[in-house]
């Protein structure tokens, strides 16, 4: 006779997650790892490069999200993260923002199509996650208003699309 277990609900436990950041993932209603959570978020928490494809949907953004703004408020320095369009930079700041101020990190959204004075004043208070789209980083770089030697981490959002739009001349200048 086999005997079988019940197992318990995947929750966002035992990922590596510190119990402060674990307390406002619960607060946000998020109490259910998607798959490609669960995967990624033990990997980057530990530093350590990754592919991860998955839809639309998913909860990709809070995958790779969660572990870096973990790691900046325990090690600092700052993440780059690079979106196609400006309307993913948008959405991917919206949601990393909101857990980020909860540990006293800041983050700056750098988009075309927009002033740069208010980018350049936010640059300034020293972001430690910069959010942009290739086009308007180069425009900032050469501008010197900011320079990536303290960058730590860096995510390629959407990089098959980022490939697709013709990013990659950009792309090899940034890195």
């Amino acid at each position: 006779m086999t005997s079988t277990t019940k197992s318990e609900p995947l929750t966002f436990n035992g990922l590596g997650i510190e119990p402060k950041l674990l307390d406002i993932i619960k607060n946000l209603n998020f109490t259910i790892p998607t798959p490609i959570q669960l995967k990624s978020i033990p990997i980057i928490g530990e530093g350590k490069d990754m592919v991860g494809i998955a839809q639309t949907g998913t909860g990709k953004t809070l995958a790779f999200g969660i572990p870096i703004l973990q790691r900046l408020a325990k090690y600092k320095g700052r993440c780059l993260i690079l979106v196609p369009t400006r309307e993913l930079a948008s959405q991917v700041n919206d949601h990393l923002k909101i857990i980020a101020q909860k540990i006293n990190l800041k983050t700056v959204v750098l988009i075309g199509g927009e002033s740069k004075h208010p980018q350049i004043r936010s640059l300034q208070s020293r972001p430690e996650l910069i959010i942009a789209t290739p086009g308007r980083l180069i425009d900032h770089l050469e501008s010197k208003n900011l320079n990536l030697n303290e960058v730590k981490c860096l995510v390629l959002d959407e990089a098959d699309l980022m490939f697709d739009m013709g990013f990659a001349p950009q792309l090899n200048k940034i890195l």
